[in-house]
């Protein structure tokens, strides 16, 4: 069993990175497997799994949330938060940029559908930030970096995957990532406040933002904030005091979005069709990807578990060294593949060792959803750098793009070492609920 697990992964590996479709390169590797070693019982076994899944009542929340962030990408939300930010900050050195940060950050809490919010601000901000002379590189770095903060910063459907992967309350993980997102965005900051500082070159004031008297202004951030804010609250508010499950906060969220949606005059039947469209294909994906991660799961872990936790157990350095050790695999294979292929191959196999060293879920599941945000900027397959791509305007490349991520990059890990050496950022907020 522990050779057949063995040539599981090698499989799995070598299929990915063929281009086979995840969702079919994962099952197809489990039944082939299966059949190898159970015969036609394989048959047998795996609808019991796929009940299971089909009955989590965890799961629920994915197309919920999906719903959600696709209501309110097409509700002028980000056009609103955008424009009254770049009013707010775009004065200075760099403000642009920072504001495209807090938008991206405000958008992650609200919608936490990357895809939606790398193609908004990609059309909305990119275009102004290179009109106001700002580097191309840092452009569409901060973009990219700030598009993709929905993968840690709850509603994430990262966490669900992983709190139910983990066997973690999602409640406490949305809990726990809350201040290390924010963490990650006054890191974003202070790189942008520095390159403004030491390069204004790169990021120049946008001298030309249409001045508003105080009275405008505040009248502007309040119709822009009150209404996301209070749907943010009103999610993740239900969820941290223990007044709602994360699936009953979820619904919340969906009816919240269609509401946001009528208030900013944006609400069509064609719309409502085209987000629960996207909602079906969405959800669908992730699902087959889920359902063949199960059935891989069953077949290796016949004896591949075992095989993996033994290799794991003997990292010198116990619980240091684990971390560390799983902390560079992670980032390693975000490189190369996508974060549900990492969420439900990988991560399953490092809970028992995790769980036997002694580590704390909660915040193991955080690191590796901060260390799995560089799965959607690292080149040359992250998933952002190519939504931005195709709505960039002719002058912008790859290589900008490449350029422009890995000071991003960077910021991460250095947000996953601060968590590593201080995991009370995490725990803080779990153990208040």
């Amino acid at each position: 069993m522990e050779v057949l697990g063995i040539w599981m992964l090698v499989t799995l590996t070598v299929l990915l990175l063929l281009g086979c479709p995840v969702a079919l390169a994962i099952g197809a590797t489990a039944l082939f497997f299966g059949w190898m070693h159970f015969g036609l019982e394989i048959f047998k076994l795996l609808p019991l799994r796929v009940w299971g899944l089909m009955t989590n009542l965890t799961l629920i929340a994915v197309p919920l949330f999906v719903f959600m962030g696709l209501v309110l990408e097409r509700s002028g939300i980000a056009d609103e938060l955008l424009d009254t930010m770049s009013r707010m900050f775009g004065r200075l050195r760099g403000g642009l940029a920072i504001s495209v940060v807090i938008v991206g950050a405000l958008l992650a809490a609200s919608t936490g559908i990357v895809g939606g919010i790398m193609v908004t601000m990609g059309l909305l901000a990119l275009p102004a930030m290179l009109r106001h002379k700002y580097s191309p590189e840092l452009a569409t770095g901060t973009i990219c970096a700030a598009g993709t903060l929905g993968q840690l910063i709850p509603p994430s459907i990262v966490l669900i995957v992983l709190g139910d992967v983990m066997g973690v309350s999602v409640a406490d993980l949305f809990a726990a990532a809350f201040l290390p997102g924010l963490l990650l965005v006054v890191l974003y900051i202070a790189y942008i406040i520095v390159i403004g500082l030491i390069k204004p070159e790169m990021a120049p004031a946008a001298a030309d933002i249409g001045a508003l008297s105080v009275g405008q202004l505040v009248g502007r951030i309040l119709r822009s904030m009150i209404p996301p804010g209070a749907l943010i609250l009103g999610v993740l508010g239900s969820i941290f005091f223990g007044i709602a499950t994360p699936t009953e906060s979820a619904a919340v969220g969906a009816l919240g979005a269609l509401v946001l949606c009528l208030l900013y005059g944006r609400f069509t039947w064609k719309m409502l069709r085209e987000a629960m469209l996207g909602t079906m294909r969405l959800t669908s994906m992730v699902f087959l990807v889920v359902i063949g991660a199960s059935a891989f799961g069953l077949v290796f872990g016949l004896g591949g578990r075992e095989m993996v936790k033994s290799w794991l157990l003997n990292i010198p350095g116990e619980q240091t060294g684990f971390i560390i050790a799983t902390m560079i695999l992670i980032f390693l294979l975000g490189i190369f593949f996508e974060f549900l292929e990492i969420s439900l191959i990988a991560v399953p196999l490092l809970v028992a060792p995790a769980r036997e060293l002694g580590i704390d879920l909660v915040w193991f599941a955080t690191l590796i959803a901060m260390n799995l945000q560089t799965a959607f900027l690292s080149p040359p397959v992250g998933a952002s750098l190519f939504f931005l791509r195709s709505v960039a305007p002719p002058g912008v490349t790859m290589a900008h793009i490449f350029k422009g991520v890995l000071p991003f990059m960077i910021l991460q890990l250095i947000g996953v070492a601060i968590l590593i050496l201080f995991p009370q950022i995490a725990l803080w907020l779990p153990k208040l609920r």
